[in-house]
C-alpha cells in the first residue's frame, strides 16, 4: 500500500518507548484504541532497533532485530519448533545478530513476532495503519558494520555539510556503504533491509533520502565535517533492485533540508511522496515548499517531527509577526484557535497533503520539555514518556471533531476477516474479538 494513493487521512506520531510503560502490551494496545476513537488513520513510531548507550533509536545496534526492552512480556515461552521456524525464515540477519547478542536473540525476536503482529491485527481492526522509519545509515560497532565490514568503506564516516545553522557542519561518525559493493551484491542487504521493514509497517519513513543521491563524507579522523566532500550514492539502481525482488515500495520520503534537483527529480522518478514541516513555513527565513499552498497533494505533512520542538515550544520562539501570520492564514482556512498548537493543528489538517501527522506531544499542549530530541545534543534525548492517566477521551474527542471538519475521518473497514489467532492475542490484552 502506498501512502500517496491512500484516502485523506491523518495521524500521530509517538514512539513506542513514549508509552507509559515504554513498551508493547496493555499501554500499545490501549493507545491503538485511543487513536481510533480520535479518528486517526496512522501511527507512526521511530526506528525499533535496540538503541546506542544514549538512548538513540537511529543508532541501533542492529538494522533488522527489535530491541528486547520493547518486549511486554519478555519472559513468554518460546518452543524451539517457533526458533527453528524464525531462523529458517530470517536466515539473513538472525545468525549475525545471535552473534552479538547472545543465546537468548532468537527467541525474543520471536516474542517480538509475536507482540507486534497481535498489535498490528489490533490496529487494522480498528483502522489504524502503522508507520515505520528506515534511518539510512546504521550504527558504528552495529551487528551490520562488524560482522559485514565488506559492505562499508575505511577511512570516511557520514556527516553534513557546513550550513546556516552550523559553520562546520555535523559530524554523525556512522559508516559510509560502499555503493559499487552493493551493487555488485545487487543490493542483497538493503533488499533484506526492506523486506524485514514491510514485515512490519504498513507503510515506512525513509531516513535522510538525498543520501541515496550523494553524502556529505568526512574522514574518520577529523575533527568536525567541514573537511568532508560530496560523494555520489547509488541513485535509483537499489530501489530498482528492491521493486524487482520485493514489488511497489510503500516508502515515503524525509527529503528535509538542503534539497538539490537531482533529489527531487529522483524522488519524483520513483513516485515516492516526500515530507513538508508546518513550523519550516514560518519564521525569520520561512521556506516556500513548506507554505501550505506549496503541500503537494501526494507529500507526508507534518506540523514538527521527532527532532523538532513541539509546537508551544516553537511558537514561544516566534516573532510576534509571524505569529500573526500564522492566525491570519488559519483565519483564511476557517481555523479559529486561541491555543498555539490547536492553531496549528487545524491549520496542518487543512493542507492539500493526503496524509497529515501531528506530535503526540501537540495534541496534549506541551512545551519543549517534552521534545524528543535535539540534533546536535549528546545527552538529554528520547527520554519523553506519556503519563498513566494524561491522555484523555477529551483529547480524542477534540482530535476527532478536527480530524471531521478538515476532511480526514477515514471509516474504519469493520468486514475485514479477523482470524482465531487475531481473537485470541485480543484476549491475552484483555479485549475480546
Amino acid at each position: 500500500m502506498n501512502i500517496s494513493i491512500y484516502p485523506r487521512s491523518s495521524g500521530v506520531q509517538l514512539h513506542v518507548t513514549s508509552l507509559p510503560d515504554g513498551r508493547l502490551g496493555r499501554s500499545a494496545f490501549a493507545f491503538v484504541d485511543w487513536l481510533a476513537d480520535a479518528g486517526q488513520s496512522w501511527w507512526q513510531v521511530l526506528p525499533l532497533g535496540p538503541p546506542d548507550r544514549m538512548a538513540s533509536p537511529y543508532r541501533a545496534r542492529s538494522a533488522f532485530a527489535a530491541w528486547r526492552n520493547l518486549l511486554g512480556d519478555p519472559a513468554a515461552p518460546v518452543a524451539p519448533a517457533e526458533a527453528a521456524a524464525f531462523r529458517e525464515r530470517q536466515a539473513f540477519w538472525i545468525g549475525d545478530w545471535e552473534r552479538v547478542a547472545g543465546a537468548r536473540a532468537v527467541n525474543d525476536q520471536v516474542r517480538f513476532g509475536r507482540e507486534w503482529s497481535a498489535l498490528r491485527a489490533h490496529a487494522a481492526k480498528r483502522g489504524v495503519r502503522l508507520i515505520g522509519d528506515v534511518p539510512i545509515y546504521v550504527a558504528a560497532n552495529s551487528a551490520d558494520h562488524r560482522l559485514h565490514p565488506e559492505l562499508f568503506l575505511e577511512g570516511l564516516v557520514a556527516g553534513a555539510p557546513p550550513d546556516a545553522y552550523s559553520a562546520v557542519g555535523q559530524l554523525w561518525g556512522n559508516p559510509l556503504y560502499d555503493w559499487p559493493a552493493h551493487q555488485r551484491r545487487r543490493y542483497a542487504w538493503w533488499v533484506e533491509r526492506l523486506r524485514r521493514t514491510f514485515e512490519l509497517f504498513d507503510v515506512a519513513r525513509l531516513d535522510h533520502f538525498r543520501g541515496f543521491v550523494a553524502c556529505w563524507a568526512v574522514p574518520a579522523d577529523a575533527r568536525d565535517a567541514y573537511p568532508g566532500h560530496w560523494r555520489r550514492g547509488p541513485g535509483r539502481a537499489l530501489f530498482d533492485a528492491a521493486r524487482r525482488e520485493l514489488g511497489e515500495l510503500s516508502l515515503f520520503a524525509e527529503d528535509l533540508g538542503v534539497i538539490t534537483e537531482r533529489v527531487i527529480e529522483l524522488r519524483r522518478e520513483l513516485r515516492m511522496p516526500g515530507m513538508a514541516v508546518l513550523q519550516f513555513a514560518f519564521g525569520e527565513e520561512p521556506l516556500t515548499e513548506h507554505q501550505l499552498h506549496s503541500h503537494e497533494p501526494d507529500c507526508v505533512a507534518y506540523t514538527g517531527t521527532h527532532d523538532h520542538d513541539t509546537v508551544l515550544g516553537w511558537w514561544n520562539t516566534l516573532p510576534v509577526s509571524e505569529r500573526v501570520r500564522a492566525r491570519s492564514l488559519a483565519a483564511a482556512e476557517s481555523v479559529e484557535e486561541e491555543e498555539p498548537n490547536w492553531l496549528m493543528i487545524r491549520l496542518l489538517m487543512s493542507s492539500p497533503a493526503h496524509v497529515t501527522i501531528v506530535q503526540l506531544q501537540d495534541v496534549l499542549g506541551l512545551g519543549s520539555e517534552a521534545r524528543m530530541n535535539v540534533p546536535g545534543r549528546a545527552t538529554g534525548n528520547w527520554s519523553w514518556r506519556l503519563g498513566p492517566a494524561q491522555l484523555t477521551s477529551e483529547h480524542a474527542r477534540r482530535l476527532r471533531a478536527a480530524t471531521a471538519q478538515s476532511g480526514r475521518l477515514a471509516p474504519v473497514d469493520v468486514t475485514a476477516p479477523v482470524s482465531p489467532a487475531d481473537i485470541r492475542c485480543d484476549q491475552r490484552h484483555g479485549r475480546r474479538g
